[in-house]
């Protein structure tokens, strides 16, 4: 591209206005699959899982997991042993997020109005539950109970009848402990034990042990991201949303602290080698600043190694202005935005493409991603141009009702009839005129 800088700093750097409209392109995609390797081998794992059902489970646990099942699932029982291992501390930090992810989900369950559109014509909308929905829990290289939470509370506000939960056997063939005290927290009794693609498949057609359902739910690699995509289009199961790799967009000015920016690129870059951290800055000497603390920062994480190679996918656009920022951030359509700027309220209102948003320099992305109260579970690689995140409304139907009476048919009718007229569809007609008509004769018998 001619607008790459060779530079020794971790993430490479590109100037927006160097850049053609096709090399834009190129660089807002992200998780592709050209040769479609990774359809391939998911189709051939939900074949082998609707075909051969929990034996296919049990293999793929073997294979993928390295851990031979003796079961499918962890009961009530088990789940309440491994929760006993959390430290008083680490309870308090998972009620508190529970208690601010229920008090943010449980404002979005809110009844509709009857609206009269015309004397006597009354339309309004009423909810009513998916009545059996599938959680999948990544595990993993990180277990993740934050978004057991996420997926869980919604589904237990709106009131889904069924929740099956599927998360990948640990080493030892059970869950993390975290996961296990979510469980009690959710009044999940039971968790199965498969991960990946195959979980996708086995909620989506059911098998021995676990239960099909209507929609579902989870983040997850692309592997997973690509089987729930094959579902949505061959099955009656829906999903939440393409949700795959994770992804974070940062635009700072010279407002921003470097060392807090660097600290958010990482913080993503560690979901996993396939996630992305893009900067997008008005200042090249601020883009050195946040590399030279992605360095600094990266030498002593845990999980360096994923992290390099996250960073390595990633990448810095040095902009003019706020506004061509905001421009680029539109096309790149984030999961998540952090506007580390003191200006951000000149900015926001122009946010189009954005799965979550994080405001000003103290607004961490990782407040949303365990406690703040918004849900976790976003749109990623340019999906959220479409998509909005999970919510209490992703777990609902919104069912239309009307009810029409006899001063509403003899408003309403004659409209009806003239619309099925044109469109010649008489019966459509018919069904109208014969109420019109009964309508008439009864007034006439009144009369």
């Amino acid at each position: 591209m001619n607008g790459i800088k060779e530079r020794l700093n971790v993430l490479k750097t590109y100037n927006y206005k160097d850049l053609s409209a096709e090399e834009l392109q190129q660089l807002v995609k992200r998780n592709v699959d050209p040769a479609n390797e990774i359809r391939t081998i998911v189709e051939d794992v939900i074949n082998n899982v609707r075909t051969h059902g929990d034996r296919a489970l049990f293999d793929y646990a073997h294979q993928f997991d390295n851990v031979k099942l003796e079961k499918l699932y962890l009961d009530k029982a088990e789940l309440n042993e491994l929760a006993e291992n959390l430290q008083p501390e680490q309870k308090e930090a998972l009620q508190t997020a529970y208690n601010n992810i229920y008090k943010f989900h449980q404002s979005q369950l809110k009844g509709e109005d009857k609206i009269e559109t015309m004397p006597g014509v009354t339309c309004w909308r009423e909810l009513r539950p998916i009545e059996k929905v599938g959680l999948y829990i990544p595990g993993g290289t990180a277990v993740l109970p934050s978004t057991f939470l996420m997926l869980g509370i919604p589904a237990r506000i709106a009131g889904c009848h069924e929740i099956v939960v599927c998360s990948p056997p640990q080493k030892n063939g059970k869950v993390n402990a975290f996961i296990a005290y979510v469980a009690q927290l959710l009044y999940i009794d039971r968790i199965y034990l498969a991960g990946g693609s195959q979980a996708v498949a086995a909620m989506a057609y059911g098998t021995e042990s676990v239960a099909k359902v209507d929609k579902i739910f989870g983040p997850g690699n692309q592997f997973v991201t690509k089987a729930k995509t094959i579902i949505q289009s061959t099955t009656t199961t829906a999903i939440d949303m393409p949700a795959g790799p994770s992804e974070v967009l940062v635009i700072a000015d010279e407002t921003a602290n470097p060392v807090f920016v660097a600290a958010d690129l990482l913080a993503q870059a560690e979901h996993g080698i396939d996630s992305q951290a893009v900067l997008v800055t008005t200042s090249n000497d601020f883009a050195a600043k946040v590399n030279e603390e992605v360095e600094k920062q990266l030498s002593v994480l845990p999980r360096a190694e994923i992290v390099s190679k996250a960073i390595g996918n990633s990448y810095t656009i040095v902009v003019d202005n706020l506004h061509e920022s905001m421009s680029f951030s539109n096309l790149y359509a984030p999961e998540h935005l952090i506007l580390a700027t003191e200006k951000w309220q000149e900015i926001a209102r122009d946010v189009i493409n954005a799965g979550s948003v994080f405001l000003g320099n103290l607004t961490p992305e990782s407040a949303g991603d365990y406690a703040s109260g918004t849900n976790h579970t976003l749109p990623t690689s340019a999906y959220a141009r479409a998509y909005s995140g999970v919510s209490v409304d992703s777990f609902v139907k919104k069912i239309t009702f009307q009810h029409i009476s006899p001063k509403g048919i003899n408003n309403i009718g004659p409209t009806v009839e003239i619309l099925a007229e044109l469109e010649g569809l008489h019966a459509h007609k018919n069904a109208v005129t014969v109420r019109l008509q009964d309508e008439n004769q009864e007034s006439g018998e009144k009369k």
